[in-house]
């Protein structure tokens, strides 16, 4: 059966690649934001991303953003998108809502 699956992909003239989706994530808080870890998989690899989420001026701004960083697990995505959402924060502060995407 494995052997007929080999050859059905070999001949197969479906060539679609596969969209890259986000993995939600469990939100957390820090220095007053919100950071939503959504690794993008991409396959079988995943991409460090994710959403920060801050007021500004009595409005929440949600902020995406993505790196070329990539993990081989799911758990190791998540916990560098959170990671790198932290350094985001630490260096950039309130004026990181300034923007639509970093």
């Amino acid at each position: 059966m494995a052997l007929g699956n080999f050859f059905k992909s070999l001949f197969s003239t479906d060539s679609t690649p596969t969209e890259p989706t986000e993995v939600l994530c469990d939100a957390i808080d820090y220095e007053g934001f919100k950071i939503e870890p959504a690794p993008i998989d991409e396959g079988g690899k995943y991409r460090t991303a994710g959403y920060i989420s801050g007021e500004l001026e009595g409005e929440i701004k949600r902020i995406r953003f993505i790196r070329a960083d990539e993990n081989g697990s799911k758990e190791n995505a998540i916990e560098h998108s959170i990671n790198k959402a932290r350094q985001i924060i630490d260096e950039q502060g309130k004026r990181l809502l300034e923007r639509t995407l970093l």
